[in-house]
């Protein structure tokens, strides 16, 4: 191989263009190349910040909607019982209700009663009073007297 001065020439060029290029060029690339390195670095941990974020809201949502879901029966088991209360009390003031409505009726039945013996005692006084005084119209006779107690009897 020949060495010539070209060839030294562009040896001592070469090296001054790796030099300029390791002081100039070189320290920019790297410095863009590690902050390009760091940034994706930051976003993948903030990816699984994120992920792990995710799974924690939805372990927390399941929590709430498990707990929303036996509140929700609580209420509903609450509002049963209330239901159920609501029924038995009714039922006993239609019993309580009831009893006095039958109360009332058997005291106006008795009046009823009552008032129908007193219509019959004063229907049987004047028919007595009326068959007396037949009887005393008449002549006394025994045997008029049964025919007169047997249609007063068959009148009443």
């Amino acid at each position: 191989m020949n060495m010539n001065a070209t060839f030294i020439g562009q040896i001592i060029w070469f090296a001054i263009f790796v030099w300029f290029c390791m002081k100039f060029v070189w320290p920019p690339i790297s410095a863009a190349l590690d902050e390009r390195k760091q940034k994706i670095s930051d976003g993948l941990s903030a990816a699984d910040r994120a992920n792990r974020d995710l799974e924690l809201a939805q372990e927390k949502a399941g929590e709430d909607l498990r707990e929303a879901k036996a509140k929700a029966a609580e209420i509903i088991e609450q509002a049963n019982r209330r239901a159920n209360q609501v029924i038995e009390d009714a039922k006993g003031q239609a019993r309580t209700e009831g009893e006095r409505l039958i109360a009332q009726a058997q005291s106006e039945i008795e009046r009823e009663i009552n008032s129908a013996r007193e219509q019959l005692r004063s229907e049987v006084a004047a028919l007595a009073l009326a068959g007396a005084e037949k009887v005393l119209a008449t002549e006394v006779n025994p045997a008029a007297h049964k025919q007169m107690l047997d249609q007063l009897a068959a009148e009443l």
